[in-house]
């Protein structure tokens, strides 16, 4: 019997030397699942789900829609929701993305930073998430 590779197998991670976040990618078949964590507590505080759609300004152009779960007390929504729907509308098919960052006492520079550095990480994903796609 053989073991089937880990589905979360590449990793990518920013590299700004401050508040720096890491992402775990696979495919399942056509579908993208995507773990962003970070931090000194690193978690899952939400998920997201994204499906590509035409989009409503345009058909002939890709969008995606979204739905979250957050969990109480987490401010990740806002992150899995926009890396999904990026991911999904960039790759044309359905993402999951769990997300789960956590540094205590952050400034609003430190603030600033993750998000920074969230925006960074998507572009990575997508890189890779083409890369091993056309490598499967």
């Amino acid at each position: 019997m053989t073991t089937a590779p880990s589905l979360l197998d590449t990793r990518v991670k920013t590299e700004s030397g401050s508040f720096d976040i890491e992402a775990r990618i696979g495919w399942i078949g056509n579908d993208l699942l995507v773990s962003i964590y970070g931090g000194e507590k690193p978690h899952i505080g939400a998920v997201a789900a994204a499906h590509p759609r035409p989009s409503l300004k345009n058909p002939a152009v890709i969008s995606a829609t979204a739905s979250v779960i957050c969990y109480t007390a987490h401010k990740e929504d806002d992150l899995a929701k926009r890396a999904a729907e990026i991911l999904s509308a960039i790759l044309n098919t359905r993402v999951v993305v769990t997300a789960g960052i956590h540094w205590d006492r952050l400034t609003e520079e430190g603030i600033e930073q993750i998000v920074k550095n969230s925006r960074h990480l998507v572009t990575l994903i997508s890189e890779k998430a083409k890369s091993t796609r056309a490598a499967s």
